[in-house]
Parts: structure tokens; sequence; C-alpha cells
């Protein structure tokens, strides 16, 4: 049995079930309970909350996210093949564990959030994590229905969450995360920790909204920060030429032949505000 609860361990799990981690859905399973627990502690007191997770597989973060107390947690898993490990853990913690299976892309999370905040904690599947993180950070409503996402990149993808002005990983998913959110990376974690081990570090993000994000279309700024950031070597007012080049960074008080690196959030969003 594990060290967590009653379960078995999840090497036992895999073996079970005839669970190999596929590449084509980015999986990269997480067996040590502890540092799954480690994961879930940093979202703060899950006692009482309800949390989504997104890739369970076969449910190390499942387990841990529910031992330390959630009261509700809902689950997205488009990997039919780790529905049944799944339904063991839900049979162990009764009414506490809802899964779905199905595409995360297509999931109305704010649907399944209801009415209350939820708290999302995901080791990510590495093909589709920036493209969730950028839909969790851009819905219209705002505070989110999220009250904080705590959740597992590849080190490169969790440095350039973080970054700053002037910093060499600072880029458009900077000042998307930036503008609406404060980012801290968490810890790292090694890629022996993963079976199959991936090539690469990763990271643990934790990020919570901002309650008074700077006031933009949430469109405009993912434009201008393509649009700056798709060429980014170049000056402004050439990357910035198919939305008004030289005339846009004049109406925002911009030099024109600066680079998007260092520009500011609050300069980003004054150039998506004259648009």
């Amino acid at each position: 049995m594990s060290q967590i609860d009653d379960l078995p361990p999840l090497r036992e799990v895999l073996a079970a079930h005839d669970l190999d981690a596929k590449k084509a859905l980015g999986q990269n399973f997480l067996l040590d309970l502890n540092l799954t627990q480690k994961i879930a502690r940093t979202a703060g007191d899950l006692e009482g909350a309800h949390v989504i997770e997104v890739g369970p597989g076969p449910g190390g973060l499942t387990r841990a996210i529910l031992s330390l107390g959630a009261e509700k947690l809902t689950v997205i898993e488009r990997d039919e093949r780790c529905l049944p490990a799944l339904e063991e853990i839900a049979s162990h913690y009764p009414g506490r564990l809802e899964i779905i299976g199905g595409d995360a892309l297509k999931t109305d999370f704010a649907a399944l959030a209801g009415d209350r905040p939820v708290r999302i904690i995901s080791n990510l599947p590495y093909n589709v994590g920036t493209q969730l993180l950028v839909n969790w950070l851009l819905p219209r409503a705002w505070p989110p229905y999220w009250q904080s996402l705590t959740l597992m990149f590849q080190k490169e993808v969790a440095q350039r969450i973080v970054a700053e002005a002037g910093d060499n990983h600072y880029g458009r998913l900077g000042v998307l995360a930036g503008w609406r959110t404060q980012a801290r990376i968490a810890f790292d974690v090694p890629p022996q920790a993963f079976t199959p081990p991936p090539k690469v570090t990763s990271s643990v993000v934790h990020l919570t909204p901002r309650a008074e994000p700077l006031p933009v279309a949430a469109s405009a700024l993912e434009r201008v920060t393509q649009a700056a950031f798709g060429q980014r070597r170049k000056m402004l007012r050439q990357s910035l030429k198919s939305l008004g080049g030289e005339a846009l960074l004049a109406k925002a008080g911009i030099d024109p032949t600066r680079r998007a690196e260092t520009l500011s959030i609050a300069e980003f969003c004054e150039l998506a505000r004259n648009l």
C-alpha cells in the first residue's frame, strides 16, 4: 500500500491496467506520491476545496489532491485506458471524484466550476499545456472562475510564463500571464521522476489572479503581442507594421526603434488600447 492512502502503489496500478505512457498524448506519468503531494500542497490548503485536474493518467496527483481533503475533484481524461484506474480511486473516495472522459481543449471549465471558485491543479500533457494556460488566462469576465492555477510545464515554458521585460525568455506568454496574474515557479522536477523520463526538466508554476489587471481588451493585447514577438529581432516600427506601425507607436508614446522584449506589460497594454 502507498504512503498517502490504502490504494496500491502506482507501478502496480500501471501493471494491472496495462498502462504505458503514450507519446501522441504528451503523457509522462508521475509515480512518486510524495512528489504529487508536494505539487498539490503548492496550491495551498485544499480542505473543502473544489479542484479541477486535467490529464490525471493513472491518478497519482488525483490521489494526492483527495488525500489532502479536497471536497470535490473533477478530472478530465482523454485516454480511455486510464478511466478504470480512476474509477478505483473514485470508489475509495465515494462522492468526491467526478471523472469526465474527453478533450480538455473542448471543455467548458467555467460551467464545471459552477458558482464557487475552483483551483486548477495539473501535470499538464506537454502537447496542450500552453494552449490551456492561454485559455485560462483570457476569459472575458474577471476575476475568473478559478482561484489559482498550479501547473506543471517543461521548464523552458515555465520560464516564459514568469519572465519580465528584458529577460531572454520574455514573450507573448510572459505578457499575458503577467498582465492578469502573479506567477512564480514553485520548484523544478527532474526527468527521472517520470515514467518514461522526458528529455527535459519540468517546473511547477503557481498563478493567482490579479484583482484589477490593467484595463484592455484581451483580443487586442493578443494581436499586439503576437505581431511584436513574431519578429522579435526587428524594431517595433517593422514588427507592428501590419497594425499601424509608426502611427500606432506614436499614439502610445513609444519609441519606434525599440524591440518587443524591452516593453513593459503596461506599454503593451497602452499599444493594445490604441489599436
